[in-house]
């Protein structure tokens, strides 16, 4: 029975980029991969400053650029309320939020799991793609070992530790038990990839018109990512939900955006409820849970990519650090993942009542935030700490007091 060090069950952008890492300092791998094709859907394609900085910290620059990724230096909020002149000149620089950062990234999902599995394989970890079903038999004192199903075939292997990096529904986490914790958002969220839009790569956007909340992440090539919330409805769930996605997009506040109204569709159009969910214990004797797999944030603000790319960093400095794999060794990372996810969540539901609120009371809200945010510290901490890390705001960024003192103004 061959055996592992670590074996990786998912391998997308943060098992992969587990694997890439450890596979050159002499640990050996092994990621088990359902899909033999990685297929685009609606999700996270903006890693934010504070992603990148880990992403730069894990060596993955060179390989995501090559993978069709760009960084965009600049974040502009349009809206009813400002004019698109003085918009786009407060823009907010990302590439001068941390040091070395050069921006944040757009990269296709698709294409970033496929690049990093490759230079995993490349590096010497042992890849398997198309396995069936996959089970974790981990106990107190002992090796976990993995069983999978493969070609018609079952293999059991065991490893030092098991690392968790399959998605929202994880296998790994149902083996062990861990539960959840979750929160359904009120905001209806849908995204669709469109090509040839004639658009820069420089500068995304977010911002509201009329009973809409929308975001647009750039990539090189002309392809463009967009994001739409707004209330459910026959238009979000049935054959047009495409056009109206792209007809959302028919904006006075946003200059020349017939033009990714008028693109091209280049993969699915899906609309879902955001969530938010959570576990305070990633770990358990033998296992570590990373990515989606250990919970996720809110859609909203994007930050699954980031969230993804400090796990995956966060777990390799502890694996590379000495012999100690124990539960006990991933306590800080434990540690440092719920509080950021705790912030995090604070973060998304100021911007859900802040972006989300479709009636003249949210109108005014936003004005009201857009006017006294720059000057006020504790209401800037906690937006900005969404792009340059959820450890950079004052803690009081984060508390009740805080969050009652914005959600009342008007």
């Amino acid at each position: 029975m061959e055996q592992f060090d670590v074996v990786v069950v998912g391998g997308g952008i943060a098992g992969s980029s587990i694997a890439a890492a450890l596979a050159p300092a002499g640990v050996s791998v092994l990621v088990l991969e359902r899909q033999t094709t990685y297929r685009d859907k609606v999700r996270g394609e903006y890693m934010q400053p504070w992603g990148v900085a880990e992403m730069l910290r894990l060596g993955l620059e060179q390989t995501l650029l090559e993978a069709g990724g760009g960084y965009t230096n600049a974040f502009v909020t349009y809206g009813e309320h400002i004019d698109p002149v003085t918009a786009e000149a407060s823009a907010i620089p990302l590439g001068m939020l941390l040091p070395d950062v050069p921006g944040a990234m757009c990269v296709g999902h698709p294409q970033a799991s496929e690049a990093l599995n490759t230079l995993a394989q490349q590096r010497g970890a042992h890849i398997v793609r198309g396995v069936g079903d996959v089970d974790v038999i981990a106990a107190p004192d002992t090796s976990p070992i993995v069983r999978y199903e493969f070609d018609g075939i079952v293999y059991e292997v065991p490893g030092r530790l098991v690392i968790g990096a399959d998605g929202r529904q994880s296998t790994v986490r149902r083996a062990l038990g861990i539960p959840l914790a979750q929160i359904e958002s009120r905001a209806t969220l849908g995204g669709l990839l469109v090509k040839d839009a004639d658009w820069g790569s420089d500068a995304a956007f977010l911002g509201n018109e009329g009973n809409r909340h929308f975001l647009a992440f750039p990539r090189p090539n002309g392809y463009v990512r967009l994001y739409l919330a707004c209330e459910p409805g026959p238009a979000t769930a049935g054959p047009e939900r495409t056009q109206h996605m792209l007809d959302a997009f028919r904006l006075e506040c946003v200059p020349n955006s017939e033009r990714l109204a008028n693109a091209q569709p280049a993969g699915p159009c899906s609309f879902y409820v955001g969530t938010d969910a959570w576990t305070d214990r990633p770990m358990a004797d033998g296992v570590v849970l990373v990515g989606d797999a250990a919970g996720w944030s809110d859609p909203l603000i994007g930050e699954g990519l980031s969230v993804a790319m400090r796990d995956a960093r966060a777990v390799t400095d502890v694996l590379l650090a000495g012999d100690d794999w124990s539960a006990a060794a991933f306590e800080g990372y434990a540690q440092e993942r719920s509080e950021r996810m705790r912030r995090l969540r604070v973060v998304v539901h100021v911007a859900t009542e802040l972006r989300c609120t479709f009636t003249p009371e949210g109108q005014a809200r936003r004005v009201a935030f857009s006017g006294q945010m720059m000057s006020d510290g504790l209401m800037l901490g906690l937006m900005l700490s969404s792009l340059a890390g959820p450890e950079m705001g004052p803690a009081e960024s984060f508390e009740a007091e805080n969050v009652q003192r914005i959600l009342a103004l008007a």
